[in-house]
């Protein structure tokens, strides 16, 4: 058996793209809000074309001013544009939330699929994966701000390690299904190296699954993170931070609710879309379901 033949024993994930985004463009809800995200990641970025206002910028004549004609969302306490804010807030927030994912995702596949592949090492990085998950998310982040100090970094930093026990499990789990298909016995018999085999065949299978939960993960870590920023550990004052703008709006439920509202309901819109676009491409990519 040749190294071309082994190739084309291993099943591939890529095969299964086209028929993926053929079902994608079949489900229209999950159309409809994959549209959205991208229209939202459009206005993150385009902020500063959007909007003419300076989302720092304060006038204490326009304190708490209600949503109008002139501030579509109102202002906050400051007089500064929730408009302006929120959409310099979703930056920040998509930024630190995709940061954090894809640092975790790396380091949870390479832990989940070593653990899968390396027998005498499954049990030793496992039982730190299950130390590490044993943490809330929330500790984590207090105690990363008390070393570090408060910042975007320190929130990232306690997302990634907090998405990491996780994404290994679904790795090694996900890999436990491959490292014994015959395919790797005949790429071991060619003499392949570890890192071919594991680069080519097993992350490639592993793939999908790996995907699938990443995506379903990202609301998941939008909300976290907003989380911590309402507890102070997040980007500090003035910047625009969704979780930090209900923090500091909470105070005015009573006298101007616009202020911690818009930015609740934008994080609840982007949490919904992401929910929703990890449930569809759980249905698309599971090979579970799709059986």
């Amino acid at each position: 058996m040749t190294q071309q033949s082994v190739a084309v024993a291993a099943p591939r994930s890529a095969r299964t793209t086209p028929r993926a985004l053929q079902r994608l463009l079949k489900d229209k809800i999950a159309l409809v809000m994959l549209i959205l995200l991208v229209l939202i990641i459009l206005g993150a970025i385009f902020a500063p074309l959007l909007t003419s206002f300076d989302p720092y910028r304060t006038s204490l004549r326009n304190r708490n001013v209600p949503p109008g004609a002139l501030h579509l969302f109102g202002t906050d306490e400051q007089g500064r544009d929730l408009l302006a804010r929120v959409l310099f807030g979703i930056r920040l927030t998509l930024a630190s939330g995709f940061i954090s994912l894809f640092l975790g995702g790396i380091v949870g596949t390479a832990i989940g699929v070593c653990a899968a592949y390396y027998k005498r090492a499954d049990n030793i990085l496992m039982r730190a994966m299950d130390t590490v998950l044993s943490f809330p998310a929330i500790l984590l982040g207090l105690a990363i701000a008390g070393i570090s100090g408060p910042g975007t970094w320190s929130v990232i930093l306690a997302l990634a390690i907090s998405t990491v026990p996780p994404i290994a499990r679904v790795a090694r789990s996900s890999a436990l299904s491959v490292v014994n298909q015959d395919y790797l016995v005949a790429a071991r018999a060619l003499g392949l190296g570890d890192p071919t085999i594991l680069r080519r065949y097993v992350l490639r299978n592993c793939a999908p699954s790996i995907l699938v939960y990443v995506t379903l993960r990202f609301g998941q870590v939008i909300l976290l993170g907003a989380s911590l920023s309402f507890l102070g550990l997040g980007a500090p004052p003035p910047a625009a931070e969704l979780g930090t703008m209900v923090s500091q709006g909470r105070a005015l439920l009573f006298t101007a609710p616009h202020v911690a509202l818009v930015p609740c309901f934008a994080i609840f819109i982007i949490v919904l879309i992401l929910n929703v676009l990890g449930d569809a491409a759980r249905d698309i990519f599971d090979p579970k379901i799709q059986q």
